[in-house]
């Protein structure tokens, strides 16, 4: 887990530098600070308001001990395990088999699983992968996608901008038409395969304190290995529409997700299992 972290560290430091490097050329050094300035003020927005908006585009329903006992059950019980705060918790329905954590920290979290999920894991699996989903709030893994996906979002902004308008550099001469092109093209690029490279080394990580959390690594692989073969299928029409948060889902809902481990959200489900079946053996 250390691993991934550090990995996670480099990687954020190397897009937020990438934000910084074309604000630079943009527009000089006042240009390299006006983008990281805008970059944290995006990030903080995005960070703050990150719960009740992802739950709104979902039209998630939040549920409680009587409307859906054994479900709130089942996350109230896994959140004393992890001596966690207890999240909300919320129903989304739709068929395709999914679930997700969101929230800015632990103390404002919430967790959501589709109705199709529900109807095709048995207790064990859902258990399992709801615990998952706590050790991603645990992690603050919501702040970590946020600023991820807020600063990838902002550089194609700002590469757009020097492509159509140019930029100056710290000596106060145009940029290059051909470098501001480069810049266009190659820029979001790069901070995409940054923000993926971050997404799949928080995957792991919360496979890996999910199963600490439940004390059963082998449910979430037997939950990962049957989501995957049925959530091919069934396409997620809202992540269709909003492809920014299939990061944030436990299995990528994507109909058109990229077979390059370069281009994948999420880890290849193979190696999660084979993971969490090493780890199995360990217990």
């Amino acid at each position: 887990m250390t691993e991934n972290w550090l990995k996670t560290t480099l990687l954020m430091a190397a897009i937020i530098a990438l934000f910084g490097m074309i604000g630079a050329l943009l527009g000089g050094k006042s240009g390299m600070l006006l983008a990281l300035m805008l970059g944290g003020a995006m990030n903080f927005y995005a960070w703050w308001n990150s719960d009740q908006a992802v739950l709104r585009m979902y039209n998630a329903q939040e549920v409680d001990a009587n409307s859906a006992p054994e479900f709130y059950g089942m996350v109230a019980e896994l959140a004393a395990r992890a001596q966690m705060p207890m999240p909300r918790v919320y129903v989304i329905h739709e068929d395709q088999p999914n679930a997700f954590a969101t929230g800015r920290d632990p103390e404002h979290a919430a967790v959501a699983a589709t109705t199709g999920i529900m109807r095709v894991l048995d207790y064990r699996e859902l258990r399992g992968v709801m615990a998952h989903e706590l050790a991603h709030v645990r992690h603050r893994d919501t702040l970590i996608s946020t600023l991820s996906a807020s600063m990838a979002g902002a550089i194609s902004a700002l590469a757009n901008f020097a492509l159509f308008f140019g930029g100056r550099n710290s000596e106060g001469r145009a940029v290059n038409p051909l470098a501001a092109m480069l810049l266009a093209l190659l820029a979001p690029l790069a901070a995409s395969l940054i923000q993926m490279a971050i997404s799949r080394s928080r995957e792991f990580d919360a496979d890996q304190g999910g199963a600490e959390i439940s004390g059963d690594p082998l449910a979430l692989a037997a939950a990962l290995a049957k989501i995957e073969h049925v959530a091919r299928g069934i396409p997620l029409p809202l992540a269709e529409a909003h492809p920014e948060t299939a990061q944030m889902m436990i299995i990528n809902p994507l109909s058109g997700m990229g077979m390059d481990s370069l281009f994948r959200t999420h880890p290849l489900t193979e190696e999660r299992i084979a993971r969490l079946n090493a780890m199995a053996r360990g217990y």
